[in-house]
């Protein structure tokens, strides 16, 4: 997109290629707007447009220019992103000049995402908070580079790297800053007979968290039924009703101290723009210090656990406010008559307005009335009904004191973006619990119908009494909030009331992988779908998350099937986050998992790494090729398997010995008799190869799960 700044008319304007090689865009005027500044004397100039998207303008077969160097918003496949190139958004979706957004290389070659209003400036990817090294990122590089390939793999110098959730060959893609500031990978998919681009990966997870996109003076929410939302705090209004990036202007005069209070917002935070911090103020010396400093809108006050402090950020500007369930408060300054009216509606006036200004005393005379049995029988009755209404608070208080939510736990919950269900609510949706679908050891799930006629998955945790069960299904809710894979599955809301602990998944028509498994008539292809899928959600949590998560307990039990076969990782339980320099790594104190698919690691307390999840999937691989459980024991059936090699030695003897007798190899010995005859061999051979290199006893000769799923794609590479 040449020249998007000073757009020429649509009528008699031209693009034309001089015979100098200068390639010249001139409005009606004939007026020069842009131009590539090119120079050539060669008579076999040419101008060519390739089907990489590139338009190259040649000289005797050298480029001499190319619109591969000058990006707008978009980068394509192969093309290379530089510290000379950035991508910076459009204004809107029908106003294509310059936006507020760009992605760009900083001094420290590190690839970031800026907002400039003119009036603000800030960064916002990664997170301005966090260090280059806790997101993985490398400072001070001379060379600065990053590329999107054709299979959806993404690379940067600096070391950021993911693959979009549709990697492979196939689809045309498209790296793009959008208008609202997120940076998306685009694959192009047909629906019908439409072509639509699907977004397969983005930088921000949440959108307010996005600098700039609700203006100045207004708080953004986002919920997963409406999307963002933006509203003006309350004292403000809009500067441009069609525009909410300029945000809102106060409706009221500043700095009058005697004058002014604040409205408390909870679960707010305004990021940035702090003109001084308060370690251990109370939070009445904070309101003092605001109320004294004229360039103060408002203060941040909460607690930090970490340290052991109450803090105090004085703001100068509220920008960047967003409410995504932040564990403290954020008190804006406002005029008395705005405070006042945001706690209660405000009275009407004119009920109250006298006309006649003359006082005339009143002259009270009482004498005895005979006595009124109607009022005495209305007013014990008013008594004996307040009494019980007492009686009826009272039981309610006991009986829900006895296990309450605390304010912390309510904190770790708030941050999800999930819908928080009533237990009422799923006790009716699953018909008080009846259609029980599966169970673990630590739960069972039902299959319920949600008031907006979705089918869901409900699981009900038991034994949540204890802190530390609690504490899991805290876990398992903030980990899966920060999660967003094809492959992986989605999560619809949860339920923490009393002692009660809910989780509302979507409902996958085919079930468990372990129940296709018992019945045995999964077909080749689904195997190396089911395969290939498994690995690229769990090389999504290893390394494509903000944290890496390690998963812990990947079995058939853990993988769903949707109503086309394809599988969902589930059950985040026993989930880990892990920071991406692995300071983690050893911080389990107890053994997790299941027998069976459990990593020596576990059994001789190595450092617990991502290799765990590496082990399991082996395993699960060799159980879906050769129909026997993770001990050996062939499905369906009670052979004894106690005094024999497990799966993975029993899959290892026959690739060395070169299968069984009479078998014409050992892949005829190794697979399932269901799939036999209907598989591609030299497919099944390396897929059966890839698992045995998972399940390797030595952690440190596993792969990777990038590397697993780069192997089940290019078997050849191999």
């Amino acid at each position: 997109m040449a020249n998007r700044d000073e757009p020429v008319n649509g009528k008699h304007s031209e693009l034309s290629l001089h015979k100098d090689g200068n390639l010249v865009l001139t409005d009606a005027g004939r007026y020069i707007i842009w131009s590539t500044h090119t120079k050539s004397n060669s008579s076999s100039i040419k101008l060519q447009l390739y089907n990489s998207g590139n338009l190259i303008l040649h000289e005797q077969g050298n480029p001499v220019w190319q619109s591969f160097d000058h990006p707008t918003d978009t980068l394509l496949p192969n093309q290379l992103f530089t510290k000379n190139t950035q991508l910076v958004s459009s204004r809107s979706s029908t106003n294509y000049s310059s936006g507020f957004y760009k992605l760009y290389f900083d001094t420290d070659g590190i690839l970031r995402l800026h907002y400039n209003n003119h009036e603000m400036t800030t960064i916002y990817w990664p997170h301005p908070s966090l260090d280059a090294w806790q997101v993985g990122r490398y400072l001070y590089l001379y060379s600065q580079r990053a590329s999107l390939d054709s299979e959806g793999r993404f690379h940067s110098t600096d070391g950021l790297g993911f693959l979009s959730a549709d990697f492979g060959y196939g689809p045309q893609r498209m790296m793009k800053i959008d208008m609202d500031g997120n940076l998306r990978v685009y694959s192009l998919v047909k629906h019908g007979a439409t072509w639509e681009w699907m977004i397969k990966w983005q930088a921000v997870s949440h959108s307010c968290k996005i600098h700039g996109v609700c203006g100045p003076n207004s708080l953004c929410t986002y919920s997963q039924h409406s999307g963002r939302t933006c509203t003006c705090l309350h004292g403000y209004k809009m500067v441009n009703s069609k525009d909410w990036s300029y945000g809102c202007e106060p409706d009221f005069k500043t700095c009058r101290p005697e004058e002014e209070g604040f409205v408390e917002l909870q679960y707010v935070e305004f990021f940035g723009f702090d003109i001084r911090l308060h370690r251990n103020y109370t939070l009445d010396a904070c309101k003092n210090d605001c109320l004294n400093d004229c360039a103060c809108k408002g203060f941040q006050f909460g607690y930090l656990a970490g340290f052991r402090v109450y803090f105090c950020y004085i703001k100068a500007f509220l920008y960047n406010g967003y409410q995504l369930g932040y564990p403290h408060r954020m008190y804006i300054k406002l005029p008395k008559t705005f405070v006042s009216s945001y706690k209660q509606k405000p009275m009407n006036k004119s009920s109250f307005h006298c006309l006649d200004l003359t006082v005339t005393p009143i002259i009270r005379s009482y004498e005895n009335k005979p006595n009124n049995n109607i009022l005495r029988f209305v007013l014990i009755i008013g008594c004996v009904i307040g009494f019980i209404e007492i009686i009826c608070i009272l039981l309610f208080w006991i009986n829900t004191s006895k296990s309450p939510v605390t304010t912390e736990q309510s904190y770790s919950l708030a941050v999800t973006p999930f819908r928080k269900f009533t237990y009422r609510e799923l006790k009716k949706a699953s018909h008080n619990f009846r259609d029980e679908i599966g169970q673990g050891g630590a739960s069972v799930v039902y299959k319920g119908r949600l008031t907006d006629k979705r089918i869901a998955a409900i699981k009900k945790l038991k034994g949540m009494a204890s802190h530390q069960n609690d504490n899991e299904f805290q876990a398992e809710i903030s980990t899966i909030g920060r999660l967003n894979h094809m492959n992986l599955i989605e999560t619809w809301g949860y339920c923490a009331e009393g002692p009660h602990r809910l989780i509302v998944y979507e409902y996958m028509e085919n079930g468990s992988l372990a129940e296709k498994l018992r019945e045995g008539n999964l077909d080749w292809d689904t195997v190396f779908n089911i395969a290939k899928g498994t690995a690229k959600g769990l090389a999504y949590l290893h390394e494509e998350c903000l944290e890496w998560v390690l998963h812990c307990d990947v079995k058939p039990h853990n993988i769903l099937l949707d109503g086309n076969y394809n599988p969902r990782v589930a059950d985040f339980g026993f989930s880990k986050l892990l920071d991406r320099d692995g300071t983690k790594k050893s911080g389990f104190s107890t053994i997790r998992g299941t027998r069976g698919y459990m990593a020596p690691e576990w059994v001789f307390k190595l450092p617990i790494t991502s290799k765990v999840d590496v082990f399991s999937y082996g395993v699960v691989v060799l159980e879906m090729i050769t129909g026997r459980g993770p001990g050996g024991k062939k499905q369906g059936t009670s052979e004894d398997v106690e005094t024999g090699p497990g799966l993975v030695e029993w899959v290892r003897d026959r690739v060395r010995d070169g299968g069984g007798s009479g078998s014409e190899s050992w892949i005829d010995d190794v697979v399932n008799g269901s799939i036999c005859g209907k598989f591609d061999r030299k497919m099944m051979e390396n897929l059966v190869r890839i698992a045995l290199k998972c399940a390797e006893d030595d952690m440190q000769v596993r792969p990777t799960m990038n590397q697993v799923v780069n192997m089940l794609l290019h078997p050849e590479n191999g």
